[in-house]
């Protein structure tokens, strides 16, 4: 699938025709839909007659294999983690609580193996394709092993990269590929995916900053009615009482809803600081990015609070970020870091 705002990237890759490099590596933001595009000209490549518009024919004995998740000649390389996700609740999919946590990492193993399967030609046609995602989810380890297969790659071996954060890959890794950047799509390439969600996934791609993917997965978790709280809690401070609010977040991370939405302290700090960038905004003059339907609320907050404040409030939190995916204490966390708001917002804005 080739989502409206990337529809000029894949026609870009497709005028390359031939002249494709053996190397790509996608990089941008999640939740702009570079896998996507990675899977779609991996499915491109593989078929036996893609149609006028580019896209694989789906019908087509490689295709065929490809849909059934069969097809020898793609190779997708993904965390143990993700590809337990990716299993789901079907054949494949970890037991609860069986074994050893997978690993979030790509592993030098999954890449040997990578290496043997290449030794060979293609099962179907003399094309073989690579999916590699996310890149950075590599150690220096595995990316010097797959270095060396990117330096000789074998004939008719196409590499496709996707990244979320390009400056944490090796600088040859990086050097041996065709870099193509991703942006968030500007407001008129998003009409159509707007028009097709409720105005509680246009919160959240605000709150995503523009990533209309993103907000699309945040509205399926149920997204939508913890940002209401969040936003109705947040607004009881300064005045309201800091360590009463953190008592009740602390239920509240725990509470089944924030479990099953994957909602946990860090996305908590996340908010945070994002509703702390709209009232600086405002102080300097800018507009409200990330909260756009509390403009009243935030320009209040804006109106009594000094940008030196609001400036030190946001470093704050970026240093408890940090730390939030594995808090000691996750009640103080909070208390801490709702005090620090409370002192930082509190009216002065000498």
């Amino acid at each position: 699938m080739i989502h409206p705002w990337l529809a000029p990237t894949w026609q870009r890759l497709l005028d390359l025709g031939e002249r494709l490099p053996h190397a790509l590596l996608f990089v941008g933001p999640p939740g702009l839909g570079k896998r996507d595009l990675a899977e779609a000209l991996a499915a491109r490549l593989l078929c036996d007659a893609p149609g006028a518009d580019g896209h694989a024919c789906g019908h087509c004995p490689a295709c065929q294999w490809r849909l059934s998740g069969n097809h020898p000649d793609l190779m997708r390389i993904v965390p143990a983690a993700d590809a337990v996700a990716e299993a789901g609740e079907g054949e494949g999919a970890a037991e609860p609580g069986a074994g050893k946590a997978k690993s979030s990492q790509i592993l030098i193993e999954q890449i040997r193996a990578l290496q043997e399967s290449l030794t060979v030609t293609g099962h179907h046609g003399s094309r073989r394709v690579v999916v590699l995602d996310p890149a950075e989810a590599m150690n220096v380890f595995t990316a010097n092993a797959l270095l060396k297969l990117l330096e000789e790659p074998p004939a008719g071996c196409v590499f496709l990269l996707v990244s979320s954060a390009p400056r944490r890959l090796l600088p040859t890794i990086r050097s041996r590929c065709q870099q193509w950047s991703f942006s968030r799509p500007p407001a008129e390439a998003l009409t159509t995916w707007l028009a097709a969600h409720d105005d509680e996934a246009a919160g959240l791609l605000a709150l995503t900053g523009g990533l209309p993917l993103a907000a699309e997965r945040m509205a399926e978790q149920g997204a939508g009615s913890l940002l209401a709280r969040f936003v109705r809690d947040i607004e009881q401070l300064p005045a309201g009482d800091p360590l009463r609010l953190a008592a009740q977040w602390e239920s509240w991370l725990k509470s089944k809803e924030a479990l099953a939405a994957g909602f946990g302290m860090a996305t908590l700090v996340d908010w945070m600081q994002r509703w702390v960038v709209d009232v600086a905004a405002l102080r300097l003059g800018g507009r409200v990015r990330f909260f756009p339907a509390r403009q009243g609320a935030l320009e209040a907050l804006a109106a009594r609070t000094s940008i030196a404040s609001a400036s030190n409030c946001y470093n704050e939190f970026a240093q408890i970020r940090r730390v939030a995916q594995h808090p000691l204490n996750a009640r103080l966390m909070l208390e801490d870091m709702l005090m620090r708001y409370a002192r930082a917002l509190s009216g002065s804005r000498t």
